[in-house]
């Protein structure tokens, strides 16, 4: 054999191993993630610090997170930390310093007219995105402090998100239909054909999948279908609403990835990461007020 060929030779036995590697070092490597569903809340707050709850997600391959907290001095304080690792999302919760007061004023804040005057001071500081996550039923929406909620987001151009059931979301996309919302859990519940139903009618609502039924431990049949139908219309989604899900937070990222796995690359990077990516913006490229 001439030494031109086994030099050739060499060259490709060397050129399959570097392709080999690299195709290995690319399937080891975890899907990055958008985590559009993270609380820096009270209880929290006292455990993690900023560079704390910063290296879980580091760890944990998030690369941005959709970022809200009660009080949001969480959200302001891990934001002036990492500005360009978080989109910030303005609480409406005003009263709320320990979890034992919440369940208080869960039930009171949509008809509180203090409530409105708040935001608006808040949105002042012209770092949000979005007011939410808020928490209101379809028995409840219908107050005039919700209405000028919604009335403040389309002023600011803010999204909305809502941590609620069908009728309420209904009943918000009636106040406004040009409305941007982001539903929480995407209805937590809900069934799979309402759910449907509602993507269908409201081309700007947008679904978000922590604790969601059918996909929080493992994708059923009927919600592979209902991603696959609307690949552009849904976010990955933690939620660290308590101190203890923190903990979780790399075996939510592991969990979610092996169903993200189960789908077509497009459509798993679209819910990954992409579709957040499009509807929220870069955290580098700050709100303005």
């Amino acid at each position: 054999m001439s030494i031109f060929l086994i030099a050739l030779r060499g060259a490709q036995v060397i050129g399959a191993a570097l392709l080999l590697s690299a195709t290995n070092a690319s399937a080891l490597d975890p899907q990055p993630l958008f985590d559009s569903h993270i609380h820096f809340s009270v209880g929290a707050t006292s455990i993690y610090t900023p560079v704390a709850a910063m290296e879980i997600l580091k760890s944990s391959g998030i690369r941005a997170a959709l970022l809200s907290s009660t009080p949001n001095d969480g959200t302001l304080a891990l934001y002036a930390a990492y500005p360009d690792r978080f989109i910030p999302f303005l609480r409406p919760y005003r009263k709320t310093r320990d979890l034992a007061t919440w369940n208080e004023e869960r039930s009171t804040w949509y008809k509180d007219p203090q409530t409105v005057p708040f935001i608006e001071q808040e949105l002042t500081r012209g770092i949000y995105r979005g007011i939410g996550e808020f928490h209101v039923d379809g028995n409840e929406v219908d107050t005039p402090v919700m209405r000028e909620l919604v009335e403040l987001a389309a002023k600011h151009g803010l999204w909305l998100m809502a941590h609620s059931d069908a009728d309420a979301i209904e009943k918000l996309f009636a106040f406004d239909p040009k409305a941007k919302i982001l539903w929480a859990h995407t209805g937590m519940g809900e069934p799979v054909e309402r759910v449907s139903q509602l993507l269908n009618r409201y081309p700007r609502l947008y679904g978000e999948l922590s604790y969601r039924s059918g996909v929080s431990g493992g994708l059923s049949a009927e919600w592979r279908a209902l991603l696959m139908q609307f690949p552009d219309r849904f976010v990955y989604g933690s939620d660290t609403w308590v101190p203890s899900r923190w903990t979780e937070v790399k075996s939510l990222t592991s969990e979610a990835r092996n169903w993200l796995s189960t789908l077509p690359q497009p459509v798993a990077e679209n819910i990954a990461y992409r579709n957040a990516e499009r509807l929220f913006g870069q955290p580098e490229t700050k709100a303005t007020k």
